[in-house]
């Protein structure tokens, strides 16, 4: 069954700006170019049919371009230890509402609706049970803005988990028009 997510996909310079934060963490697991992205909804494991239905109901999200840029740095943590590491992103709330158009039409189409909160984001490290100390990397880069840009579409992924961690195919385009 595919594993599915809903993402927008920052530009090549975006991207670029963002991996020259990607070191000085030992054990870091750094995200590669291809895994860069903000996630708007993760859907997970469906089967073929509900993935052409997820499609369908994609289509139908009309949402307007937006203008977007990575800024500051932070982390998730489970169970006390941090888990991954971040960069935010700006203008929550446009991409707050494309999210909320995204789950009604994930609902529409028998999924659940999405259980935890909405924080826009793009993962630049992932960690092991064992995560470094993080704080002064943190404290580091506590300034970060990277590069505006504008978004004109958003796609469906597909992620393939795999030893060397999770490949991301893009299964389609969507635009965001005004």
């Amino acid at each position: 069954m595919p594993r599915l997510f809903v993402a927008i996909r920052p530009p090549a310079t975006v991207r670029q700006h963002l991996e020259t934060l990607m070191h000085g963490l030992i054990g870091a697991r750094w995200q590669d170019d291809d895994q860069l992205h903000i996630t708007v909804r993760f859907i997970g494991e469906v089967d073929r049919h509900g993935a052409s239905d997820v499609a369908a109901a994609l289509a139908r999200v009309a949402a307007p371009p937006m203008t977007l840029a990575p800024q500051g740095i932070g982390t998730f943590d489970r169970r006390g230890n941090v888990d991954a590491l971040w960069a935010g992103v700006t203008r929550r709330e446009p991409l707050a509402a494309l999210h909320r158009k995204i789950d009604r039409a994930c609902i529409s189409v028998g999924l659940p609706p999405e259980g935890r909160a909405y924080l826009p984001h793009i993962t630049l490290a992932r960690f092991g049970r064992h995560a470094p100390p993080v704080d002064s990397y943190l404290a580091a880069n506590a300034g970060y803005a990277g590069p505006s840009f504008t978004a004109k579409e958003f796609g469906l992924y597909k992620s393939i988990l795999g030893r060397e961690g999770a490949v991301y195919h893009l299964a389609e385009r969507y635009p965001l028009t005004d």
